[in-house]
């Protein structure tokens, strides 16, 4: 076995052990990393370096497909293809494995995010100011081929989860400040109104001049991909000066964000994803 690829059963092994120690780290129980590498050298006949790189490539596939991973694991990009389908297979024999940590709910808590967090919002991430640690080639080559920024906008439960987390953050923001009379009056547009605005949420800045911030969530690396609409840029482009894109990453573990003001065009790559078709 030494030296040859790995098989499909080494693959599912360490796969699941991986995914066991991920969850444990998720939920804040404490594990040890040498004990499940000893554990998984009575069943795998591998060194155990080579254990160590592939749990490494492990952390590189979950970036790619913008999920959270192992701290420790440093994400490596030199993987079998055969790895990439190994997880895939997992994550889609346990469709609700975050759930077991407590998924977006963690962090809809009023009083926890109150009292236990403080979000943190900087500037966009860019080649000269954040170079990537990883192959973003290969990373966004997985991220479309497996459409990780639909995904993202289909799971309303983060979706609100980062909403209303933004929305207690600017409330939070303004009282700090003294303007408990404008954080009255921040408003959660999207739940209130509905979609279509163009943006999540109504807030102002310190001298009362209006925020529009519309919100996208993951639970992946700050540069997972993400779903914006012909709506929401053509809002952002009529209202340039209060439009603000509030993007929240590493959702799961520790919230953080970066904010991009239009034209979006300076930060992001926009890519067409669909089509109106009419009959001639």
């Amino acid at each position: 076995m030494r030296g040859s690829d790995w098989s499909e059963t080494e693959i599912d092994v360490i796969v699941a052990d991986y995914f066991q120690m991920l969850a444990q780290e998720l939920a804040g129980t404490s594990y040890n990393k040498a004990a499940h590498r000893r554990g998984l050298l009575k069943i795998i006949d591998r060194p155990e370096g080579a254990i160590e790189f592939k749990h490494q490539n492990i952390s590189a596939i979950l970036l790619g497909l913008g999920h959270p991973w192992i701290d420790g694991y440093k994400p490596a990009s030199n993987y079998q293809a055969a790895l990439l389908d190994g997880v895939v297979r997992y994550l889609n024999s346990q469709p609700t494995w975050l759930k077991s940590i407590g998924g977006p709910e963690r962090y809809t808590e009023s009083s926890t995010f109150v009292e236990n967090r403080a979000l943190w919002i900087g500037p966009p991430p860019t080649h000269s100011n954040m170079p990537p640690s990883v192959d973003l080639a290969k990373a966004k080559a997985v991220a479309e081929k497996f459409d990780v920024a639909e995904r993202d906008a289909r799971n309303r439960k983060l979706g609100l989860a980062g909403e209303e987390l933004v929305l207690l953050h600017e409330r939070a923001i303004l009282k700090a400040h003294g303007r408990d009379d404008l954080a009255r009056k921040v408003r959660w547009v999207s739940q209130e109104d509905g979609d279509g605005a163009g943006f999540d949420i109504s807030s102002f800045e310190r001298d009362g001049a209006p925020r529009l911030l519309e919100v996208k969530t993951t639970n992946g690396w700050e540069r997972t991909p993400f779903h914006i609409t012909r709506n929401e840029i053509n809002v952002a482009n009529e209202n340039r000066e209060h439009w603000h894109l509030i993007r929240l990453w590493n959702f799961v573990r520790e919230p953080k964000g970066f904010a991009i003001r239009p034209p979006l065009e300076r930060y992001v790559e926009l890519t067409p994803t669909s089509f109106l078709a009419s009959l001639n």
